[in-house]
């Protein structure tokens, strides 16, 4: 299950101990861990990490296949995470210490900042080999976070691209050895944590104000 611990300003919201996809469970518990730290007024900053060898691997197929009636409920539920992320009114950071495929790669899309390990693990946005086009709003989040060129190698190819080709294309800020991941993470956000929330919070919406709604509206936007 996901997990928060706080160390000084800095939260590092932990997705899980496994492949950290978006069951249900743990859709629940990532919205009422960032309650948790909007409850929190002092200054503080989000770095957002997995375990293991993986970051997130995305959607939960499972669920998906089992329950084809609740398809369009279970994206907009995904989406409204991912709509938080990329307008959260901390500084945020996604420290990528594994595979980040799918929904999993735009969790780091939607954070400021992103530092990917060099040694393993994969950035892949797979839709096109799973027969999953992107939604309208995942579609805009994707392509409002990565430069044409990066779009381009990714989106209609599924390319796996490790750490140092994600830096290449600029879909990370940094790409570093394993030990360095989190560190090198929270070196990015330690120095925003003083930024006024709400300040910030209006920055994101007109950055990303056109993608923000896309998203909320799920299969139908």
């Amino acid at each position: 299950m996901p997990a928060l611990q706080r160390t000084e300003g800095i939260y590092t919201l932990e997705l899980g101990t496994d492949e950290n996809r978006f069951t249900t469970a743990n859709i629940e518990q990532i919205n009422a861990l960032l309650d948790e730290v909007l409850a929190d007024e002092t200054p503080s900053a989000l770095v957002v990490t997995g375990s293991g060898k993986f970051f997130s691997n995305g959607l939960d197929v499972d669920f998906l296949g089992a329950n084809p009636d609740k398809l369009s409920w279970y994206i907009t539920e995904v989406q409204k995470i991912l709509a938080r992320f990329l307008v959260f009114p901390t500084p945020t950071v996604a420290a990528v210490n594994g595979h980040a495929f799918g929904a999993g790669a735009m969790v780091a899309l939607a954070c400021d900042y992103r530092v990917m390990r060099t040694d393993r693990g994969f950035f892949c946005l797979p839709e096109v080999d799973l027969g999953m086009p992107f939604t309208p709003g995942m579609s805009a989040l994707c392509q409002g976070k990565m430069t044409p060129q990066a779009a381009s190698a990714t989106m209609p190819s599924g390319r796996r691209l490790g750490g140092s080709e994600s830096l290449n294309y600029q879909i990370v800020d940094a790409a570093v050895a394993e030990d360095q991941v989190l560190s090198t993470a929270t070196s990015f956000v330690a120095p925003l944590v003083g930024k006024n929330r709400d300040t910030l919070g209006t920055v994101k919406y007109g950055m990303y104000g056109s993608i923000v709604p896309l998203l909320l509206a799920g299969l139908g936007s």
